[in-house]
Formats: structure tokens, sequence, C-alpha cells
């Protein structure tokens, strides 16, 4: 009898019984610190890096100008960004551009869908991206043009050029949702953004005085060669905080990186010996640059023996580049942000699904995808978003231009933009 009661009673104790708490999902610490860390060092790579790199490549009366565009890019850059860039890239809305739920930063989750990182975090490292993308356009128009235009250029450049990029490639776009196409860590959203928008502003602009008809020869290779190491340290959370995790994807990204920037320094070198008999330390650096941009859309879709042939391919491409815009073409693209950044961006965006495959040492395509597939992809990215950034700046340059004047005038060209502009000296040697 007792026996029976107590089997009449488990029924209603099991039922009563809690049903098993499923394990949170939280953010994880090893994570989240890689990120924070990788974001610390892509802003290193704006400020000083980019800053040192073409402030060592102007004529020493502009240097201080070229410091106060990246200063001034980056803190306009980080405002709009905030204010509403992140919401219109990963928030909620369209393929085209994201909505403004998240506008002064509002309402991040937790956890970031798909990352095991506070949304926050997420947050700060794109936009580190946001930040040295406008910088890098910087180069192409540097001793020649007006503060005040640089930093309304630069609002509305972010605006209406990086934020649709982004959210078309990065955000969950038409770009990567409807057509596939991959982009690592920003080899389309970044530099071929910078590039093109250079190119389009050194042609608009025109040449600085006395472009190709007297040298014009950078002032500190010094500072030059120090802004690249930063830039190339700051590299490794570029690519490698890109995988937003701390494992063998990070570790690889970070791997490819080095070697591609290795490999371009020898092949642009050799490039360079055979065109002028000499091995320049101006044009190590630029090699190691150009190796960087080219696999950087490519940095975790490929294994090391890619990221070196793509390296080696930067050297001598992006060598050719220059040579082409600045000699034959004749657009004073003063420091080479398309030949070098353009260009890169671009060569590596368009062949590396050549080396994605096991049997070349990668991780192998998307799944049911094939690698002349996956190239087509790749051009229709890289195409629209060139389409875009082309016809954007163009018009941006020209809406700027009615309300700031654009190109300093030929006094202050030749007094220099230090003291025209800010009343101030780089180098005060006198004191």
């Amino acid at each position: 009898m007792r026996l029976a009661k107590y089997l009449t009673i488990l029924p209603l104790a099991l039922a009563a019984t809690p049903a098993l708490a499923q394990p949170e999902i939280v953010s994880d610490s090893g994570d989240t610190a890689w990120i924070l860390t990788s974001s610390a060092l892509v802003l290193l790579m704006t400020l000083p890096g980019l800053a040192l790199f073409y402030g060592g490549l102007v004529r020493v009366r502009n240097v201080l100008s070229v410091f106060m565009h990246c200063f001034i890019i980056a803190a306009i850059a980080s405002l709009l960004w905030a204010v509403a860039g992140y919401s219109m890239v990963f928030g909620e809305g369209s393929i085209y551009l994201g909505g403004f739920g998240n506008v002064m930063l509002s309402g991040l989750a937790d956890l970031r869908e798909g990352t095991t990182l506070p949304e926050s975090t997420f947050a700060l490292f794109q936009m580190t991206f946001a930040i040295i993308t406008p910088a890098l356009v910087v180069g192409a128009f540097a001793e020649r043009v007006r503060f005040g235009w640089v930093a309304a250029f630069g609002l509305l450049w972010t605006l209406l050029v990086y934020i649709p990029a982004a959210r078309w490639v990065w955000g969950g776009g038409w770009l990567s949702t409807n057509i596939g196409t991959l982009d690592f860590a920003g080899g389309i959203v970044v530099h071929t953004t910078a590039g093109v928008a250079a190119l389009v502003l050194a042609r608009m602009i025109g040449p600085r005085k006395g472009f190709n008809k007297t040298l014009l020869p950078p002032h500190s290779p010094t500072l030059t060669m120090a802004g690249a190491g930063l830039l190339w340290v700051g590299w490794f959370g570029f690519n490698g905080g890109s995988a937003l995790a701390a494992g063998d994807a990070a570790s690889t990204a970070i791997l490819n990186t080095h070697l591609a920037a290795c490999a371009a320094i020898i092949t642009w070198l050799i490039a360079e010996w055979f065109k002028i008999g000499k091995p320049t330390s101006i044009g190590a650096v630029t090699g190691a640059v150009a190796g960087l941009a080219t696999v950087t859309p490519a940095a975790g879709f490929v294994g090391p023996f890619g990221a070196m042939m793509l390296g080696a391919l930067a050297g001598f491409v992006c060598f050719g580049a220059v040579l082409l815009v600045k000699q034959i073409m004749k657009i004073d693209d003063s420091l080479d942000v398309f030949a070098v950044h353009g260009v890169g961006g671009i060569l590596g965006s368009l062949i590396f699904p050549i080396f994605m495959p096991e049997a070349m040492g990668g991780p192998g395509l998307p799944e049911g995808v094939g690698m002349v597939e996956q190239m087509v992809s790749q051009a229709i990215g890289v195409g629209a978003v060139a389409a875009l950034t082309a016809v954007a700046t163009l018009f941006i340059a020209f809406v700027v231009s009615f309300a700031l004047p654009m190109r300093v005038d030929e006094e202050e060209e030749q007094t220099g933009l230090d003291l025209a502009s800010h009343g101030e000296r780089g180098w005060d040697l006198d004191n």
C-alpha cells in the first residue's frame, strides 16, 4: 500500500521539480581582452602611425598640417560613429543601410550576435576602422588643401561613402548577403574606398606646385620608417582582431599579415633596384604597406603560402601603379594612396579566392561555391564599392567647396600649411 501511495505521488513531485536551467551565454573575457587590445592597435595605426608615416613624406613646412588632418578626422569620425554610424552599419534595417535603433550607441546588447563579445566592445573595434579609412585619404591632397575643407569633407565622406560600403559588405548588406562578397578585414571597405577617393581628389584638386618639374623629396624618411613600423604592428590588430575572437583564426590572420609584408618588401626593393639602381628606405616601407593592404581582405581566408604570394605580387604591382599614376597619368596623388592602398586592396580582394582551396593551403572555399564564382562575387563587390566611392567623393568635394574653399592660394602653399593654416611650425629649430 505504501509503495502504491509513493507511486501515485511521484509524478506530481516530478512535475513540481523545476526544469534544469539552461547555461547562460556570456561574453568571453579572453576574446573581449583581445578585441579591446586590437582596438588600441588599430587606433595606434592612425595616431600616431599614419600621421608619422605621412608626416615624414611631406616637406618640412607641412608636417604639422598632416598630423592635424589625422587628428581632426579621428575626432570627427569617432563622434559620427557614436551618434549614428554604428547604427547605420550594424543596426537593424535594409540590405542597403541600417536603421537608427542604436543611435548614440544606445540599446547595445550584452552580447553581439554571432560573437562572444559585449556589443560595446564590438562597436569600439569597428569605430577604429571608421577612423583610419578617411584618414588614409589625407595622403592624396597633402600640402595644398585647407584645414576647414578637410574637416567638412571627412565628415560627409564617412557618412556617405564609408558607412554605406561597410553596411553592404560587413553589416549584412546586399553584397555579402546576395552576392557573397567576402572581405576579411577591409580590402574593399577600407582600402578600395580610400584609394578610389584619393585618385578622384588628386585629379580634381590638381598637382602641387613643381610636381614633375622639380624634386619634392620627403623631409624625414626616418619619421616615415617609424610610422610604418607602427602601422605594421597595428595591422596585427587590424587583421587579427577581425577574427573577433582570440583563437586560431586570429593567429592565422596575424601570421599571414606579417608574411605578406615581408614578401612585399623584397619584391618592391627588387623592382626599385632595377628602376633607380638603389634600394631606398621609403621603398622598403611603402612595399610593406602595399603587402599589408593586399593581404587585408584575405588574411583569414588563405594560408601562409597564399599570403606570401599576395605580398610578392603586391610589391611588383603597386610599384608599377605608382609609376603609372605619377609618370604616365601625371596625377599628383601625393603620398601614393591609390597606388598602394587602392591597388593593393583591389588586387587582394579580386585574386585571393585562388589561394582559398585546401590544396593551396587555405581553409577552403565556401560550401557549394567554386573559385571562379567567388572571384566574380569579389569583382562585383569591388566594382560596386568603387563606383559608389567615385561618384560620392566627387559630389561631396564639390558641395563642400561651395561653402569652404578647397585649395590654399599660391602664397600659402609656398609658405607651408603649418604656418598658413595653424600658425605653428612642425620643427622650431631656433628654440
